[in-house]
């Protein structure tokens, strides 16, 4: 990471850390949980060579500043971080590429700024209705989250989560990975002491705490008849521990734009980790299309 420019921008209030790479059109890439921009490593020299690629720290993570309050967190937040980052590098648009929570965060985009993305990519994490819908009637589905759960209780979860921070996180990157060797040592070392920044955990679980506030029925309504207008592309580790494949299936009512779906066979949620060349292929393959 220190061959990378590293930088800082305000937007939507907030100071952004990322970092860059490359000239051309613009290329987001939005990390998820318990990460941070060090995610996109594999990514950001794959794609550097067409475009200019920028991997922020989310907004509590890593770098950038860590607001406090659960309601900092909420999507529509998330969303006008993203947003306003574009704007703030020069760029009216670009092209959007997200995995797990960062993933959440580029649907949300999509949807309540679809002039600002050109193509959306989507890895392993899935479209906000379909995962409402699951939670509140598929059992596989809602048993799977019952980390969601857990996360929702304040203080307990920092508290058992830094009783044994590097553990944990072992457990959850190579406990569930398929190649166990896609992190290394140095690699759980990063996302540890990323993670152990002042507010950084709590600023981590207060996504899922802000995914559950309720809105009003009329706004859950009117968002549900929105739909992605932007091509999109959902790339799919199967062997995902805590996401259903079924998740995936019959979406294409939801868009308006081209929507196509890759599966990744003997892969984990950490896609972009776990089997970076294949998943770099197809992100390059997508972004050229009418580029």
């Amino acid at each position: 990471m220190t061959s990378w420019h590293h930088d800082f921008v305000q937007a939507n209030g907030i100071k952004i850390h990322y970092i860059t790479a490359g000239k051309g059109p613009l290329v987001l890439l939005l990390h998820g949980f318990p990460q941070f921009c060090y995610a996109w490593r594999h990514q950001i020299p794959a794609l550097a060579g067409q475009f200019q690629v920028v991997a922020p720290d989310l907004r509590g993570y890593g770098d950038t500043d860590k607001p406090i309050g659960v309601s900092e967190y909420q999507s529509d937040v998330l969303a006008a971080d993203i947003a306003g980052l574009i704007h703030a590098l020069g760029y009216q648009k670009a092209h959007i590429i997200g995995h797990d929570w960062g993933g959440a965060v580029a649907w949300r985009l999509a949807l309540d700024y679809p002039q600002v993305v050109d193509h959306l990519a989507v890895l392993n994490c899935p479209h906000p209705y379909v995962f409402t819908k699951a939670l509140k009637s598929n059992f596989q589905q809602i048993r799977k989250s019952w980390y969601i759960f857990f996360f929702q209780i304040s203080y307990l979860p920092e508290f058992i989560l830094k009783m044994n921070l590097k553990k944990t996180l072992e457990g959850l990157f190579r406990g569930t990975a398929i190649r166990k060797e896609a992190f290394s040592d140095a690699d759980i070392d990063q996302y540890c002491q990323a993670i152990k920044k002042p507010g950084a955990l709590t600023a981590a679980l207060n996504y899922y705490r802000a995914a559950f506030h309720k809105v009003s029925a009329k706004d859950s309504k009117e968002k549900e008849k929105k739909k992605i207008t932007a091509s999109t592309l959902l790339v799919w580790g199967e062997n995902d521990a805590a996401l259903g494949k079924e998740l995936t299936y019959d979406m294409e009512a939801l868009f308006d734009g081209p929507f196509s779906i890759r599966y990744i066979p003997n892969c984990s949620h950490w896609v972009n980790e776990e089997q970076p060349e294949l998943v770099n292929d197809l992100l390059l393959q997508f972004l050229q299309q009418n580029n």
